[in-house]
């Protein structure tokens, strides 16, 4: 997959963490949405970038028919998941009586936005919404930069970045050593660092991401968070998630883990296991994201 992103990732192979994540943040993604269109003009045009499997772009479908309708642009540099989500997203959007149209009209658009301009895709834009992608560019503050000049005067830019990452197992899980997903943490974040370094043009973002929205010429500069939050016993779509995830923590930071650390997670993902993850009764999830607003001058 690195022929369609910068970070060496397949992310085709993530798309089924990608749907069952919207799945289990599904509401938080509405309330969000209802609240990212509420200040915007009439027929509004949204663009949902790096819209992964279109949970946020379902949402935003929903909250401009509430308010009557209007255009989203859905963009994404991984042809199956910019189809995944181009799919959902017309999906969810629903037509007036006798209408042979939606009421939301939706766009997929391919694009790699480190060497493409956002503001050629869909500009004049009332709301740019991107969610963990911009770290995922080499040059962080020149993709912010990129999405700013997107937006039409008055226009919002959300950038869901940062929070706290996702707890799923307690801290004694009776097999190896306690503190387990700290030290998985620890591991990830070392792999982030590295993998941030290996992307070819790539700038360190040594600031706040208010600090890089105010920079881009952005006012009314604000944040806010919300809390995902399922706790045990859990549903099996949260003990699937945790397989995932864990598996994906394990193939990111698993070279950094000690021997012992690595023996426990092979037991935690084996089916065949007693620890088996997917079928704890202890497993819940909990996790924090955050959204950055700006509006354009």
């Amino acid at each position: 997959m690195a022929a369609h992103t910068h970070d060496g990732i397949d992310w085709t192979t993530r798309l089924a963490a990608l749907r069952r994540a919207d799945e289990l943040d599904a509401e938080n993604l509405r309330v969000i949405a209802r609240r990212l269109v509420r200040p915007l003009p009439d027929n509004p045009t949204v663009v949902d970038i790096g819209s992964g499997a279109g949970g946020m772009s379902v949402a935003l479908v929903e909250a401009l028919t509430a308010r009557g309708g209007g255009t989203i642009v859905v963009v994404d540099a991984v042809p199956e998941l910019l189809d995944a989500a181009a799919s959902a997203a017309r999906a969810a959007a629903t037509y007036e009586p006798d209408a042979t149209t939606p009421t939301v009209h939706v766009r997929p658009v391919l694009a790699d936005l480190a060497t493409e301009h956002p503001a050629d895709i869909a500009g004049g834009a009332h709301l740019v919404w991107a969610a963990r992608v911009v770290h995922h560019l080499p040059d962080q503050r020149e993709a912010v930069t990129r999405l700013t000049a997107a937006l039409a005067p008055g226009g919002w830019l959300a950038l869901g970045e940062g929070g706290l990452e996702s707890r799923f197992l307690p801290w004694d899980i009776g097999i190896g050593e306690p503190g387990l997903q700290d030290r998985l943490a620890h591991a990830r974040a070392e792999w982030f660092v590295r993998m941030r370094e290996s992307m070819p043009g790539s700038a360190r973002l040594p600031v706040g991401w208010n600090l890089v929205l105010a920079e881009a010429g952005l006012l009314d500069v604000t944040a806010f968070s919300y809390l995902v939050d399922h706790p045990a016993p859990a549903k099996q779509a949260v003990r699937e998630s945790a397989v995932e995830h864990l598996t994906w923590l394990a193939e990111a930071g698993g070279p950094r883990l000690h021997a012992s650390d690595r023996r426990t997670v092979a037991r935690l993902l084996d089916p065949q296991d007693p620890a088996y993850v997917g079928l704890r009764d202890d497993v819940f999830m909990l996790a924090a994201g955050t959204v950055h607003l700006g509006r354009k001058p």
